[in-house]
């Protein structure tokens, strides 16, 4: 039985506020694959993602993913997790996955500026392109899809009764 929890999804879904939380309540460390790799490099994502390219940052992210070591933790991804095959499975055979899917209106207000989020997407593509690529990527790989269009706690209670069962 997997006793970690992965939470993937877009950036502002809640990842890490959720998962925080999340593992306070389950008594769980909690790790943040975006911190392991701006930690390792002393850099923010979006200088890595700069000064790298998007294929380098894939595969900074898949080694920073791959490194995690699943025992009692909250592990909330990076956004771009969906698209490194190897370490979405290696999380998906050492964790719970659960999507927090949040509508594209509610991802844009809560992130005033996607430029310094670190956004792995091609350089032709809208950011409401790179969320409709990466819905169907986070739906086929989650165990479990929760909607965070609410409160936390909203979303939280939603995790909490579905944890009751594992």
């Amino acid at each position: 039985m997997n006793n970690s929890i992965s939470l993937i999804g877009m950036a502002g879904a809640g990842k890490s506020s959720i998962g925080k939380k999340l593992a306070k309540h389950l008594n769980f460390n909690f790790v943040d694959s975006d911190l392991i790799i701006e930690k390792k490099y002393g850099k923010s994502l979006q200088d890595i993602l700069s000064q790298n390219g998007n294929k380098k940052f894939k595969e900074i992210e898949e080694g920073a993913l791959l490194s995690v070591e699943f025992k009692e933790i909250v592990l909330a991804t990076g956004g771009s997790a969906v698209f490194c095959d190897a370490a979405m499975d290696y999380i998906k055979d050492n964790s719970i996955v659960i999507y927090l899917e949040v509508s594209y209106e509610d991802i844009s207000a809560r992130i005033s500026n996607f430029s310094e989020r670190g956004l792995l997407k091609r350089s032709d593509q809208t950011i409401q392109e790179a969320y409709k690529e990466r819905e169907g990527l986070y739906q086929n790989c989650a165990d479990y899809t929760v909607q965070n269009n609410e409160k936390i706690d909203s979303c939280l209670n939603k995790i909490f009764s579905l944890i009751k069962t594992f």
